[in-house]
């Protein structure tokens, strides 16, 4: 962290803003994208812990505002898998080499766009399927910050819609980011600094979200979509060719 407290700061409050509200509207990408954003602020390591301070905000938000369409059992079979995973890649990206951890990142934000592209929508899953994305999802998104666009399919398989779906969804999501931040603080990865840029960046990130909300019907949604692939796909080669 050697750019300006302020400036810093400032950077990247307007690029969760921004992000924030592309995923608003195109309905995915905006935490994923943010992810090589922090990275190039702060460093990989504390860039995942960040982010996850930014989503942990969000999705409790969610999941408070959509209470009662809760699948409690479906989060149980979720949970059972993702906090176990959760704590491998939280202890990997605790020690792992940087650099191999970069290359991984760039295939992975690669392959984010190659599977809404190739991927076929699941068949309906049952609840113990959910074990299993919970295991592929918590190890994915201790390492990365975020496997949401990967996961939401299932949910989605599953039969959810609306606030069964934001909800559940997004309480799922927060077994994960909870478990994270524990295994974060262990291995001292929360710092003061990362605490506070981590609550300094939550409410741009909700007022993207907001904004994004409101542009929806405005902008073509297509060319949101573009721009977030295009996103991912410049940040992850970057990533794997080793140059950010």
């Amino acid at each position: 962290m050697t750019a300006a407290p302020a400036f810093t700061l400032l950077v990247a409050s307007a690029a969760a803003f921004l992000l924030a509200m592309l995923s608003a509207v195109a309905g995915f990408g905006g935490a994923v994208l943010l992810l090589p954003v922090f990275t190039a602020l702060f460093g990989l390591r504390f860039a995942v812990p960040m982010l996850t301070l930014t989503q942990l905000s969000s999705n409790g938000s969610r999941m408070w505002l959509n209470r009662d369409a809760i699948r409690w059992r479906l989060v149980g079979w979720f949970a059972a898998g993702a906090v176990p995973l959760a704590v491998a890649g939280g202890l990997l990206l605790t020690h792992a080499p940087l650099s191999p951890l970069k290359r991984v990142l760039g295939v992975f934000l690669i392959g984010v766009v190659g599977w809404r592209h190739l991927a076929r929508r699941p068949g309906s899953p049952s609840d113990r399927t959910f074990l299993g994305v919970g295991a592929a999802s918590g190890f994915g998104s201790a390492l990365f910050g975020s496997v949401g666009p990967l996961t939401a399919p299932f949910f989605l398989a599953y039969g959810l819609a609306r606030a069964a779906y934001i909800g559940t969804e997004a309480t799922a999501a927060i077994t994960m980011h909870l478990t994270k931040i524990a295994v974060y603080g262990a291995g001292d990865l929360l710092t003061t600094r990362v605490l506070w840029y981590g609550a300094a960046l939550t409410p741009a990130t909700l007022a993207g979200a907001w904004a994004g909300k409101k542009t929806v019907n405005r902008v073509s949604d297509r060319t949101f979509v573009v721009l977030v692939e295009a996103g991912l796909v410049i940040a992850g080669l970057l990533f794997v060719t080793g140059l950010s």
